[in-house]
């Protein structure tokens, strides 16, 4: 029988029930919602279930949404699993004054380096991590470079035009 994406839904949705959201199919690709609260569950699970056999973190980051208030941040999860060659794609979300997500690397050794990065340019902090500091950014930065918190071009300058940005002319010719 090979893996498709409509058993590990039904999986998913026998061992968790209405906890996990928003499920979807995109190029092929499953991907769903967990409470922050699960993830290491839903990773377990996932990871030992002989059927599923999730046992491959491909990729670990955050996206900051800042309109979504209390869940701005969300920790993304790629797992595959190898033999039956399936990918898929989960998120927790978490809000950005707490920004608290239990650590993956217990699980999955690749987690370690990819939860550091994270931590560097979004702030999260992964609970239980062996060893979460900064690899990229300077220790004195008091910010996380990937957030949407700042603006996208410098409001001050007076020597570009606006025309040349498809935001209408403010030089006449």
């Amino acid at each position: 029988m090979s893996l498709t994406n409509e058993h590990i839904k039904n999986r998913l949705v026998e061992k968790f029930g209405e906890a996990l959201t928003n499920f979807e199919e995109s190029h092929g690709i499953m991907s769903f919602h967990a409470p922050k609260e699960l993830n290491l569950k839903v990773m377990q699970f996932l990871y030992d279930e002989e059927e599923l056999q999730f046992r491959f973190l491909s990729d670990l980051t955050a996206v900051h949404y800042p309109d979504q208030q209390g869940a701005e941040l969300a920790v993304v999860y790629h797992l595959h699993a190898f033999v039956p060659n399936v990918r898929l794609r989960f998120k927790v979300f978490t809000d950005i004054q707490t920004p608290q997500v239990f650590t993956a690397s217990k699980l999955f050794s690749s987690a370690n380096w990819m939860e550091r990065e994270t931590y560097d340019f979004f702030g999260v902090d992964f609970v239980g991590h062996p060893n979460l500091i900064r690899i990229l950014n300077v220790d004195e930065m008091d910010y996380f470079p990937m957030r949407k918190e700042f603006p996208l071009e410098d409001q001050s300058r007076v020597d570009k035009d606006d025309e040349m940005f498809g935001r209408g002319g403010s030089v006449g010719i």
